[in-house]
């Protein structure tokens, strides 16, 4: 649930902004008190660890924030090193991913303050799961910022219970 802020403007960006906000803080909450190993330890048949999760909500909030920008995209992956968006490589840490989302999050919500109008569009780079073409306004992105993290939660209160019981929720 959505903690109300006495910091965070109550107004619609403050209100996205502390959605957003609140599921970053139970992916995070997920991995705490655990080691790196068992962080990235999968307990079920999913691919999903607790340390991949932390990686790829960073990556995924930096991709969405670059298109926003209309800026150069972070590095791009290939078939072959898809994974590895999901899994930490050779010298990464947890403190490492979450050192740089915390960077992510300060640049996120400082554009969305900046921005003029959350009606204002940026166009979707050319996929197949995008229509040609398409734009997506500044609250569809943070919408989909709530709803990808909110996904991933899920994964992570699955993922933590399994490992040790610890329960999100209780």
């Amino acid at each position: 649930m959505a903690q109300i802020s006495t910091e965070v403007p109550g107004d619609e960006r403050g209100t996205l902004l502390a959605f957003v906000e609140a599921q970053r803080v139970a992916l995070r909450e997920a991995a705490q008190g655990l080691t790196e190993e068992q962080a990235a330890s999968r307990p079920s048949v999913s691919e999903l660890s607790l340390s991949g999760l932390l990686k790829h909500a960073a990556d995924c909030e930096l991709s969405w924030l670059r298109m926003a920008q209309q800026a150069p995209a972070q590095e791009q992956r290939s078939e072959e090193s898809w994974g590895e968006a999901f899994r930490l490589v050779e010298g990464e840490t947890i403190p490492g991913v979450l050192a740089i989302w915390d960077g992510v999050v300060k640049e996120t919500e400082a554009f969305i303050a900046a921005v003029p109008s959350l009606d204002d569009t940026f166009p979707l780079p050319p996929a197949p799961w995008f229509p040609k073409d398409g734009k997506v306004s500044m609250r569809w992105m943070l919408l989909h910022l709530v709803e990808e993290f909110a996904r991933h939660a899920g994964h992570a209160d699955i993922i933590r219970e399994s490992l040790d019981g610890t329960r999100a929720m209780g």
